[in-house]
């Protein structure tokens, strides 16, 4: 039995290091996006803890009615702020590398492989423990594509963009929708990064 999952990247975040919020506009995104899922039957919402996912979360779950939990697997492979002292540039820098050197470790955070190792870790127990529901994820760009590289066939993913694993940072926006699908630790990707539902 499959366990769909929708992985919504969080909303537009304010500027600055840290844990930082959603913006105005993060907020309205999040708002059209809750009005998208509010027909439809969600069983749980699980997030990111870092704040712009957790209010992202917050958001959808009004609209959907289903409870909130929270699972630190499902953190971004690197937030800048976390690194004290750290420039933008260092963080951008370090970040790239990060994506195209897939076991590179950053000085604060996760290989890509590693990030994407805790995204499928996270769904395949979800999975298990939630057969044949429909499950919202609210997480980090970076992350979802970390896992698609991990589980989805390169060719399929070169299908999706001739370019996807080079690009792959800037290919899911902001409250997206990406639908994977799982079956006895066997993941299907069903759609990616879909902005249809923000206007």
């Amino acid at each position: 039995m499959d366990t769909d999952f929708y992985l919504v990247r969080h909303g537009k975040k304010e500027p600055g290091t840290g844990d930082v919020p959603l913006s105005t506009e993060g907020i309205s995104q999040a708002q059209a996006t809750a009005r998208h899922f509010r027909a439809m039957r969600i069983h749980r919402i699980v997030s990111s803890p870092l704040l712009r996912s957790a209010q992202t979360a917050v958001i959808l779950a009004k609209e959907t009615v289903a409870q909130v939990s929270e699972d630190i697997r499902l953190r971004e492979r690197a937030n800048w702020g976390d690194l004290p002292g750290q420039t933008f540039e260092a963080f951008v820098e370090s970040w790239e590398r990060c994506t195209l050197e897939r076991d590179f470790s950053p000085p604060a955070g996760d290989s890509a492989r590693k990030a994407g190792e805790r995204l499928a870790s996270c769904l395949s127990d979800l999975a298990a423990e939630h057969p044949g529901e429909t499950i919202l994820l609210v997480t980090h760009g970076g992350l979802i594509t970390d896992f698609l590289v991990n589980v989805i066939p390169e060719a399929a993913l070169m299908a999706i963009r001739p370019n996807f694993i080079a690009e792959q940072s800037k290919l899911v926006s902001e409250c997206s929708i990406t639908i994977v699908s799982c079956r006895n630790g066997t993941f299907a990707l069903r759609d990616f990064a879909s902005v249809n539902h923000l206007p």
